[in-house]
């Protein structure tokens, strides 16, 4: 048990990186499905394509701001 407790007393260095990392994997899975799937709509009905790219670009829009969160929060929470 000891050993255990000496292996994560010796982590030193900026944790928040890989905290980040972490953080990024979900808005990364997001953004693709968004994009697979909005591109999947518009082959089936071309004749929405603007309506579309919009809802998909708002998707993104808000997927990304998980993305910053997930990047900010690390850093200020040390």
């Amino acid at each position: 048990m000891s050993a255990v407790l000496a292996a994560a007393d010796s982590v030193n260095g900026n944790l928040g990186s890989i905290a980040y990392g972490l953080a990024a994997i979900g808005p990364g899975i997001g953004v693709g499905i968004i994009f697979g799937q909005g591109v999947q709509a518009m082959a089936r009905q071309p004749e929405m394509v603007n309506v579309i790219r919009q809802n998909m670009l708002l998707g993104f829009a808000l997927t990304e701001a998980l993305a910053l969160i997930g990047f900010v929060v690390p850093f200020v929470h040390k």
